[in-house]
């Protein structure tokens, strides 16, 4: 008897390749980061949940040698994705140790990788897929030593791609995806085993935690239509698979999913890849905490 797929659990090991991808379209905002949050005296960091390796990378050419960075995903094909990107690098990065652990299941792998307390561990859209947050903001301001940083990738504001009317379907489209996007994810956190609601925001939570200095930076990033072909392409990709999470869900309209369907069909001639309209706009917020000396 066939089963399908729950549409509220997401599956790691299918999603590694685009993960990687989405990790090469945000390196120069590792890269960034990275930089900014890496000091002289720094040797030793983590990259939880580090999905495509973006901020593994950028990390591990911040710290340079003889700095450490562990690189941590439940997930083995995530990983070697992660592995493949290290060996595509025509100078290699040094410092960097792969670790198959989950957060849920407790840290241990992760400390027995670290050669000493990390100097900064960072964490993008990890948490919030965990049932309990809080408690996972406490073990990984437990993994930081006396002064060292706690980095959460988490929030911001949706991210805008699309004119409010594409001439298909209804005006608004991308702002119903969005929450449609929205009560799924109220659904997925739901659904995690041992769930904790956390009615408070990040910055909260980094207090709640032990550490001090909680502040939040956030980055707008911008790309002006119009935007190259493959970029329009990545676009059409990544709005596929958005919609594709949703299909089974119920969670669209009937003639907004339509309006998908035409929109991110190559074949037809509203494809989104035609387009000469379509841009980037995000605002990407990180939360950062100390834990003190």
């Amino acid at each position: 008897m066939r089963h399908d797929p729950d549409p509220y659990v997401v599956d790691w090991a299918e999603k590694a390749s685009g993960l990687v991808a989405m990790a090469r379209d945000d390196q120069q905002w590792y890269e960034q980061l990275a930089a900014a949050l890496v000091r002289p005296a720094d040797r030793v960091a983590v990259d939880i949940g580090c999905g495509g390796g973006g901020m593994t990378m950028a990390l591990a050419a911040a710290l340079g040698a003889p700095g450490r960075v562990v690189a941590v995903d439940a997930e083995p094909e995530v990983l070697a994705a992660v592995r493949g990107r290290l060996a595509e690098r025509s100078r290699p990065l040094a410092g960097v140790t792969l670790v198959a652990a989950d957060l849920a299941g407790g840290m241990e792998p992760v400390r027995a990788a670290l050669p000493a307390p990390a100097d900064l561990v960072w964490a993008s859209a990890a948490v919030h897929h965990l049932g309990d947050q809080q408690a996972a903001v406490g073990t990984l301001a437990g993994m930081l030593g006396p002064g060292g940083r706690l980095a959460l990738a988490e929030g911001g504001l949706p991210a805008r791609h699309l004119p409010w009317d594409l001439g298909i379907g209804e005006p608004g489209l991308e702002l119903r995806l969005d929450a449609a996007n929205d009560r799924w994810f109220a659904r997925m956190r739901a659904e995690l085993p041992g769930s904790v609601p956390m009615p408070y925001g990040w910055t909260e939570a980094l207090r709640r935690a032990g550490l001090t200095g909680v502040t939040t930076r956030t980055t707008l990033r911008e790309q002006p239509a119009p935007l190259t072909e493959p970029d329009r392409r990545a676009l059409a990709d990544r709005f596929d698979r958005w919609v594709d999470r949703l299909r089974p869900t119920g969670l669209l309209d009937p003639a907004d999913l339509a309006a998908w369907d035409r929109l991110l069909d190559p074949a037809d001639p509203a494809w989104l890849g035609h387009r000469s309209d379509l841009f980037r706009l995000s605002a990407r917020s990180v939360h950062l905490a100390v834990r003190p000396g």
